[in-house]
């Protein structure tokens, strides 16, 4: 006579594993975009992380030579299309970080 199978055994379930996701949220702050114009500018250096001011030099641009050709265009070939080189107002600026010397930012008068 062959034995009945014995009774099913229950098995309790295994630890529990919960799966936390962890959410964080953050305010969404302004950041006023630097304006570079002929001013110095009041920034952070992305270079060094320095609060600065920037130093500005001028460099000739493209907005100089429009006028150079513009002058000479009109006739003032004698050495009078040669005023915008020597104008900052026709130069474009270029801002540096005083103290990693990089630039940070250029202004454009064209």
């Amino acid at each position: 006579m062959a034995q009945p199978p014995p009774p099913p055994s229950y098995q309790p379930p295994g630890p529990a594993y919960q799966q936390t996701a962890t959410v964080v949220v953050t305010n969404p702050q302004y950041v006023r975009p630097l304006i570079f114009r002929e001013n110095p500018v009041s920034m952070s250096c992305p270079f060094c992380q320095a609060q600065i001011v920037t130093t500005t030099t001028y460099t000739t641009g493209t907005f100089a030579w429009v006028v150079c050709l513009l002058l000479l265009f009109f006739g003032l070939w004698l050495g009078c299309c040669l005023i915008p080189f020597c104008l900052n107002g026709c130069k474009d600026v270029l801002h540096h970080c005083p103290n990693c010397r990089q630039q940070v930012g250029k202004y454009s008068r064209m």
